[in-house]
C-alpha cells in the first residue's frame, strides 16, 4: 500500500496550492463583501463576479473537472490532495475548479447512467460550469438516513408517456442559486417491489410546472450563496425519457454517487482543518496572556499538538480509502468509506473548536472563517448519511469476521 504521490499528483497539487495562494485567498474578502451588500435582498443568491473570474483563471491553469477520472485521468488517490487544498477555502475554491458538491456527484451519475441526450442537455453544461444542479433525496417526513424510506411518489401517467411526481423534499443543496436549473429527484416508482428496488431517479428541470421552492434553510444561522431548500412537487410532469438509469435503480445509483463523493468531502475537511491549525498557531504566537504568549502556555501547546496528530491520522485513513476505491471500487472499500465519513468530520469539528477557543470571542465572529468552518464540519456529520449509519456499517463488517 503506497500513498506516495505520483509526478502527476504532485504537479496538480502544486498548481492548486499556487492557485489558492495567488488567486483564491485574496478573492475571499472580495467575495464576502459582495455577498454582505446583498444579504437579505432578492439578489442574495446571485453569483459574485469574482467567482467567474476565478473559474476563468482555473481553466487557464488546467485546474478543471479534476474530480472525474474519465476526464482528468487522475485516480481518486491522485485527486485527493487537490481536494484537500481546495478545502482551505471551502466556499470558493471547489467551485472555482468546478469540483463542488453536489454537482460533482450529479455529474458522476449523469456520466455513468445518463443517456446521450441527457448528457448533451445537462452534463455538458455542468462540465463547462455554465449551470448548477441539485440532488433531491432527503425528505422531512421520514428518516432519510434510510434511503428506502423515501416516499416522494413517481408514477406513470395514464398515457404512459410521462412521470407524475408528488412529494416534499428538504435540505436540497444548491437550489437557491438561480444557476441551478436541473434537479435529480429520487422517489418511489414501484412501492410493491423489494425495498431496494422501489426507488428511481428522474431529471426535473427547475422551471417545470408544479415545482415550488418553499424556503431556503440556514445552517447554524448561515445562508450560503447556493442555499439549502425545502421543495414541494405538485403533479410535476416530465417525459419518461427523463428517467436516469433503469426503473427501480435509484438506490444503486445513490450508492454509486456517494462513494467517491465521501472522499471529496473528507479531503476538503482535512484541508479546512489544516487551515484551522495554521490559524491557531498564528494566533497563539501573537497573543499574550498572563505574561506569556499563548504558544508558551502548556494547555495551548497540547491543543496544537493534538490537532496535528488527529489531522495526520485522518489523512492517512482517507488516502487508504482512495487507494482501495481505485483498486477495488466503492464496494471493496465499504468499511473504509463509512469509517472516514465518521472520523474526518469529528476530527475537523474538534480542531476547529480548539482554534475558536484559542481565538477567544473573535472566533465566534465573521472576522475569522472559524465559525463558518465549524458549521460546515458539523453539518458533514449529517450530510451523506449520519454518523450512526456509518458506524453501523463498520460494526456489521466487523461482526461478519466471526460468523
Amino acid at each position: 500500500m503506497d500513498f506516495s504521490p505520483s509526478d502527476t499528483a504532485l504537479d496538480y497539487s502544486n498548481r492548486m496550492r499556487a492557485f489558492l495562494r495567488e488567486a483564491v485567498l485574496p478573492a475571499e474578502p472580495v467575495y464576502d463583501a459582495w455577498r454582505a451588500q446583498r444579504r437579505g435582498t432578492p439578489r442574495e443568491w446571485d453569483t459574485p463576479p469574482v467567482l467567474e473570474e476565478l473559474k476563468t483563471e482555473a481553466r487557464s491553469r488546467g485546474l478543471w473537472n479534476l474530480f472525474l477520472p474519465d476526464i482528468s485521468k487522475l485516480s481518486n488517490l491522485e485527486y485527493a490532495p487537490v481536494a484537500e487544498v481546495s478545502g482551505w477555502s471551502p466556499v470558493i475554491a471547489p467551485e472555482a475548479i468546478n469540483c463542488q458538491a453536489p454537482d460533482t456527484g450529479n455529474m458522476e451519475i449523469l456520466h455513468m447512467f445518463g443517456t446521450p441526450e441527457q448528457k448533451q442537455r445537462w452534463l455538458a453544461p455542468l462540465l463547462d460550469g455554465e449551470i448548477r444542479s441539485a440532488f433531491a433525496m432527503t425528505e422531512p417526513d421520514v428518516a432519510s438516513s434510510d434511503a428506502t424510506n423515501v416516499r416522494t411518489s413517481i408514477r406513470l401517467s395514464a398515457s404512459g408517456s410521462e412521470y407524475v411526481i408528488n412529494g416534499r423534499k428538504w435540505w436540497i443543496s444548491g437550489t437557491a442559486d438561480p444557476r441551478c436549473v436541473i434537479f435529480i429527484v429520487m422517489g418511489q416508482t414501484d412501492p410493491d417491489a423489494p425495498a431496494h428496488r422501489q426507488q428511481s431517479m428522474v431529471l426535473v428541470p427547475r422551471d417545470t410546472p408544479g415545482v415550488e421552492i418553499k424556503r431556503h434553510l440556514p445552517v447554524f444561522g448561515y445562508q450560503d450563496q447556493h442555499g439549502h431548500s425545502e421543495i414541494e412537487f405538485h403533479d410535476v410532469r416530465v417525459p419518461v425519457s427523463n428517467l436516469l438509469g433503469e426503473r427501480g435503480g435509484g438506490f444503486a445509483i445513490a450508492q454509486a454517487r456517494l462513494g467517491p463523493g465521501r472522499i471529496h468531502h473528507c479531503m476538503r475537511l482535512i484541508g479546512m482543518a489544516e487551515r484551522a491549525i495554521e490559524a491557531m498557531v498564528r494566533r497563539a504566537s501573537s497573543r499574550a496572556a498572563f505574561g506569556r504568549t499563548l504558544s508558551e502556555q502548556g494547555v495551548v501547546r497540547e491543543q496544537i499538538a493534538q490537532s496535528r496528530l488527529e489531522v495526520e491520522q485522518a489523512r492517512l485513513l482517507a488516502l487508504k480509502t482512495a487507494w482501495l476505491i481505485d483498486r477495488h471500487g466503492a464496494r471493496g472499500a465499504r468499511t473504509e468509506i463509512a469509517g472516514i465519513k465518521v472520523v474526518v468530520p469529528r476530527i475537523a469539528c474538534a480542531i476547529v473548536d480548539r482554534a475558536i477557543q484559542i481565538h477567544g470571542a473573535g472566533g465566534f465572529s465573521d472576522d475569522f472563517p472559524l465559525a463558518y468552518f465549524y458549521a460546515w464540519a458539523r453539518a458533514l456529520r449529517m450530510a451523506d448519511g449520519p454518523d450512526e449509519v456509518h458506524l453501523g456499517v463498520v460494526a456489521r463488517e466487523e461482526l461478519k469476521k466471526i460468523e
